[in-house]
């Protein structure tokens, strides 16, 4: 990662006095181990909950409510991250902790501010990332009077967040947030927040706040039943066409490692779903790539002649199963999710097996004595993937290709680069042509579907990855143009991010269902008048890139790569072309559509 922006924390001659204070210290002995400075106000204790926890970077907007806190945290090693827009301080928290697996921390005010943050924690809340939202409020004696910028904001958020808080206490507020910042990782991931009005927060209080951790109420089934386990472990062995199906749970759980050896020792065929991207090698042999609505013809085939579907870590939402009653018809399923309320929710599980991901596969590794007998089946899948193959055409006479482009860029960056993506064509192309090895390295917006996610996520992901890793935001015209103010960000922080804007000037899939369905009347969704992206991008001081023909491709990608720091390629592609296989909405998986004529 490129050079970090100074902290929050002081100007440059307060750190020099800092120093001179620690050296003097330290040769008297007296402070170079000394306990932290001792709390004394609500905000100051909802900074230490923060250091507590271990936190290293917040993402945020400054405001009128929140700025005790802000005020707190200048005098932490918290790296405060000023972002151009609350939603893009949600989305960053977001990317931050899929990256890390750690909670991202995102900062705004009440009202606007605190509204603002909404559409991110909705977008956490469906993928089941972990973030802890802090919000200002206004004080407590005017909470329900109308005070100028006073929003419900825990009212507002409950329905997308895990948990929220309204903490009304000063000696209680940082225990607050210790307990958000647990229940955000623990279990089931997911957002929390925990509002804060003003008069709290400049209130008195020497309260250091509890560790991070979960009520005591708060209990999570770690390990399934041993009985269904042995009956699960029973039908695998028996399977003659079994598959495994990893979801976004695999990576949360930190259980892609004990999934693969499942798969390989037992030679069984792996599918993903979208949020489970990167759980299994796309480049092994057993690897079937994502199904769904978008996914590989294989995949699909794999998912619907099925007999034997150990599914883990998934939801099984509507863009994964098509319709249900044609979802894996002939599979008995043996579904692990630590969350109950996902067990039958819209799949029947035969097995039910409630727990931790990785707990729960080990325990199948021991139950399983025999691998099922499935030369041939196996045989069929590879077969299938000869059939459906994602090949696809380059005419020299036609505008560039986008599959050609995300290609090109997997192939001039690291096993390890982290892809952040938007929402729409874009994002299907850059997760359907790119060979994702490991988890954590793909980025998106999956059941809310957040156009403009893209930028923000490649921002947070920036900061928590590693410096080695590459990081690729591939975003398309419409997406990039709702967040592209972030760009200041990525800029002033110098960030070492490439983005490359896949440019139809459409609103690409909304265009592709038109053609399909709406007899080709493209109401609302030419885009036309899109500005160009590389002198945009040069406004705002970052290096600009413009491709137009495919020999311009290669060299431009490794310029921008190699730039150090933020850069943008305006990518002219296909503004025809084409998402397939596709499922329409509801259909039958094993009749995916590979042209328009077929749907």
């Amino acid at each position: 990662m490129s050079e970090r922006a100074a902290p929050v924390t002081a100007t440059e001659e307060q750190h020099d006095d800092q120093e001179t204070t620690a050296a003097e210290d330290a040769a008297d002995g007296s402070a170079t181990d000394a306990e932290p400075t001792p709390v004394t106000t609500g905000a100051e204790s909802v900074v230490r909950a923060l250091e507590n926890a271990g936190v290293e970077h917040a993402f945020g907007v400054q405001g009128g409510a929140i700025m005790p806190v802000y005020d707190a945290l200048y005098d932490s090693e918290i790296q405060h991250v000023t972002m151009a827009h609350e939603q893009g301080a949600s989305h960053a928290a977001d990317a931050y902790g899929i990256v890390s697996g750690e909670p991202g921390i995102c900062l705004a005010t009440s009202g606007p501010g605190a509204t603002n943050l909404v559409t991110g924690l909705a977008d956490a809340d469906m993928d089941s990332d972990p973030v802890v939202a802090l919000t200002g409020q206004v004080p407590t004696e005017f909470v329900g009077n109308d005070a100028f910028q006073e929003t419900d904001t825990t009212g507002v958020t409950m329905p997308v967040t895990k948990t929220n808080t309204f903490s009304s206490e000063p000696d209680r507020v940082g225990t607050d947030v210790s307990e958000a910042f647990a229940l955000a990782s623990e279990g089931r991931p997911g957002p929390t927040l925990v509002d804060l009005p003003k008069d709290v927060t400049n209130a008195e209080t020497d309260r250091e706040p509890d560790e991070p951790r979960t009520p005591d109420t708060y209990d999570v089934q770690e390990r399934a039943d041993p009985e269904i386990v042995a009956a699960a472990a029973e039908r695998i062995e028996s399977a003659s066409r079994p598959i495994m199906l990893l979801g976004g749970g695999v990576i949360k759980g930190d259980a892609a490692e004990v999934c693969r050896a499942f798969a390989i020792e037992h030679e069984i065929p792996v599918v993903t779903t979208m949020p489970g991207t990167g759980a299994f090698p796309e480049d092994h042999e057993l690897a079937l790539e994502g199904a769904g609505m978008h996914g590989t013809g294989y995949a699909n085939m794999a998912i619907t002649h099925c007999d034997t579907m150990v599914a883990v870590g998934t939801r099984f939402d509507d863009r994964l199963t098509g319709g249900i009653e044609t979802f894996a018809p002939d599979a008995e399923i043996i579904h692990v999710d630590i969350d109950p309320a996902e067990i039958s929710k819209n799949i029947h599980a035969d097995y039910p097996l409630i727990g931790d991901a990785g707990t729960v596969v080990e325990q199948l590794t021991e139950a399983v004595d025999e691998s099922p007998q499935a030369t041939k089946w196996r045989a069929q899948c590879q077969q299938w993937k000869s059939d459906y193959s994602m090949a696809y055409d380059t005419p020299e006479d036609e505008p560039i290709k986008p599959q050609f482009v995300v290609e090109a860029l997997d192939e001039a960056t690291s096993d390890r680069a982290v892809v952040t993506t938007g929402v729409g064509q874009h994002q299907m192309w850059a997760w359907q042509y790119w060979t994702y090895t490991e988890p954590r390295t793909w980025v998106s917006s999956h059941g809310l579907g957040a156009m403009g996610y893209g930028l923000p996520a490649a921002i947070g992901t920036r900061f928590a990855a590693d410096d080695d890793q590459e990081v690729v935001c591939i975003d398309g015209d419409g997406s990039f143009l709702m967040t592209l103010q972030g760009l200041s960000v990525a800029v002033r922080e110098n960030l070492d991010i490439t983005v490359a804007v896949l440019n139809n000037e459409y609103i690409g899939m909304v265009r592709q269902w038109q053609d399909a369905f709406f007899d080709g009347r493209h109401s609302a969704s030419d885009y036309g008048w899109m500005p160009e992206f590389d002198t945009l991008a040069e406004a705002f001081g970052a290096e600009g890139f413009r491709i137009d023909d495919y020999d311009e491709v290669a060299d431009t990608i490794d310029a921008a790569l190699a730039y150090d720091g933020p850069s943008v390629i305006d990518v002219h592609i296909d503004p025809q072309a084409n998402v397939y296989p596709m499922v329409p909405s509801g259909g039958d998986n094993g009749q995916f559509a590979l042209t328009e004529d077929q749907l």
